[in-house]
């Protein structure tokens, strides 16, 4: 390999390092993702099979060889896991499921294996640790060796006892109430209330979760327990942190364990051991197929070898136990067609570009539009009107273009969408900072602006004002009776009394929520105040470090 070639590698792996390390950040510490689970997998894999076929350029502390993302500041107690909480090592195509049972035959020097198989959550991981049955301490993963103590809010989550039970009788018996349980599980949304709370945050004029892992990790890392319970978050339990010290001895015993000492364990026909490769396979087949009638979103089926025995003889790498496997189903993807393309102002000026498309079924649901997420991508997936477009939904869950079909496209060809340089909504000119992807309208007054503002402040996750809707805020600022959120504490009773649909009870109950709304905790009028960069946990850890508003 030339010098020239191996400075290109070089070069390669550490954009890749930075990309993936910047992804990491945004998904496990700030739950704010902006690829999908798929791009990030093709980013992963390209660097570990460079850094494979280029040892001389692997480092400790590459992604490759660590989990998650360091907790980074925040205003939850860190906690050092006893025993590491590791990742998985994917199968991205369903091949490779035969070659990591061949590889672990290899490493073992032959012999049958069995394996047991389970739905792989889109959740977050979380350690649960119990002394004489009682929990003590509930941890996020972390980086995998220090994570954050969120115990006060897994006591809200349904499937997650505050005590164990110990039957008296079966297996379990043998275990002899053990003084000590790190338990492992994954804490997730069904998806009825993960559409529930989109639909919810559609209407107070807030971005969607970008899926269920994203809403459960920022209702479990919550400062507020209340706003975590009122997210209805659920838990499986998977694991034990060292299975074998309770001498049980198959992962299928692990599981009735858990089941028996009351804990919620998954309980489709997708989860069942004794397991061959060839009934691995077809339970991977069959879940890619059935897995829209799960009540909670999967993306892939972990494999695990059934004997616990097996596990210490296998060991494992930096980041992965050798002896398991997630293997990842395919995106799935929809041809339609791009009526027209749109650019939507949001709170903070940011001109999104959204697809408009002709209607068609992605995964079970009916997808209309799709976000082009800024002026950058959209040039660089080169999306035009009239165009033939594959859709997925990102994450199982938010719609996205993920190419255009070139070959569809007439070759007289069709011309590139312009990107406004002044604000669709109020002809401004919109402005680019150095280093930021989005453009914006810097027109305070921009009337989507003002909206949304009114949106946000009265939202569930602000001020939560009942009564003050979309249409009523709409309706406020058309007859000029506010212009800034503050001018709603200055409503009288005589002229909320005469708006459309509103009377003399309608408007008491307004202005009795205006006055409760004044009460509300720090965290929340800060969060209201739509600041950039300053969502609910950060207003939280804002409002632990200062006394009141005057001092922040």
């Amino acid at each position: 390999m030339t010098e020239a070639t191996i400075d290109q590698t070089r070069r390669r792996i550490e954009t890749l390092r930075a990309e993936i390390t910047r992804h990491n950040e945004l998904y496990f510490a700030q739950d704010a993702p902006e690829i999908s689970d798929d791009q990030w997998d093709a980013l992963f894999r390209e660097l570990k099979d460079l850094e494979e076929q280029y040892p001389e350029l692997a480092t400790p502390g590459s992604p490759t060889r660590t989990v998650g993302a360091p907790v980074v500041g925040g205003g939850l107690a860190k906690v050092r896991h006893e025993t590491p909480m590791m990742s998985l090592d994917k199968a991205l195509r369903p091949e490779e499921i035969a070659e990591f049972a061949a590889r672990t035959r290899r490493f073992l020097g032959g012999g049958e294996l069995a394996f047991h198989t389970m739905p792989k959550f889109d959740g977050l991981a979380l350690e649960l640790v119990y002394q004489r049955g009682r929990l003590t301490l509930a941890a996020t993963r972390g980086d995998g060796v220090t994570g954050e103590n969120v115990t006060a809010n897994a006591l809200t989550i349904a499937g997650l006892p505050a005590e164990l039970a110990f039957p008296e009788e079966g297996l379990l018996d043998a275990l002899d109430r053990p003084e000590r349980l790190t338990v492992r599980g994954e804490v997730y949304l069904e998806k009825e209330e993960f559409l529930r709370l989109n639909a919810r945050r559609e209407e107070e004029g807030l971005a969607f979760f970008a899926n269920p892992r994203n809403a459960a990790a920022g209702a479990l890392r919550q400062l507020d327990a209340e706003v975590t319970r009122g997210r209805r978050l659920n838990f499986f339990a998977y694991g034990l942190a060292d299975p074998g010290a309770l001498g049980l001895t198959t992962y299928g015993q692990v599981l009735d364990a858990l089941k028996g000492w009351g804990l919620a364990v998954e309980s489709s026909p997708y989860t069942v051991g004794g397991l061959t490769l060839e009934g691995v396979q077809a339970v991977f087949a069959e879940l890619e197929e059935a897995r829209d009638g799960l009540p909670y979103e999967i993306d892939g089926l972990v494999v695990t070898l059934e004997d616990l025995a097996l596990w210490d003889r296998l060991g494992a790498t930096a980041r992965a136990p050798r002896y398991a496997l997630a293997a990842k189903f395919k995106p799935r993807l929809a041809e339609t067609t791009v009526l027209d393309i749109e650019v939507q102002v949001g709170r903070t000026g940011v001109l999104t570009p959204v697809a408009k498309l002709a209607p068609v079924a992605v995964g079970g649901v009916t997808v209309r539009n799709a976000s082009l997420h800024n002026e950058d991508e959209l040039a660089r997936k080169d999306v035009r009107v009239g165009d033939t477009v594959l859709v997925r939904r990102a994450g199982e869950v938010i719609p996205e273009v993920v190419e255009v079909v070139r070959s569809r496209r007439p070759e007289e060809g069709r011309a590139s969408f312009p990107f406004p340089a002044e604000c669709p909504a109020c002809g401004t000119a919109t402005v680019r900072r150095p280093g930021e992807a989005a453009r914006r309208c810097p027109n305070p007054w921009c009337p989507p602006q003002v909206r949304e503002r009114f949106y946000h402040f009265g939202g569930k996750n602000a001020l939560d004002i009942k009564g003050l809707g979309d249409s009523l805020v709409d309706r406020l600022i058309t007859d000029g009776l506010v212009k800034i959120p503050t001018d709603l504490y200055r409503l009288t009773f005589d002229q909320v009394k005469t708006l459309p649909r509103f009377g003399e009870k309608s408007a008491k109950n307004l202005l009795a929520a205006l006055e409760t709304s004044k009460t509300a905790p720090l965290w929340r009028f800060i969060h209201a105040l739509g600041i950039r960069h300053v969502g609910e946990r950060s207003s939280q850890i804002l409002a632990g470090g200062f006394s009141s508003l005057d001092e922040l």
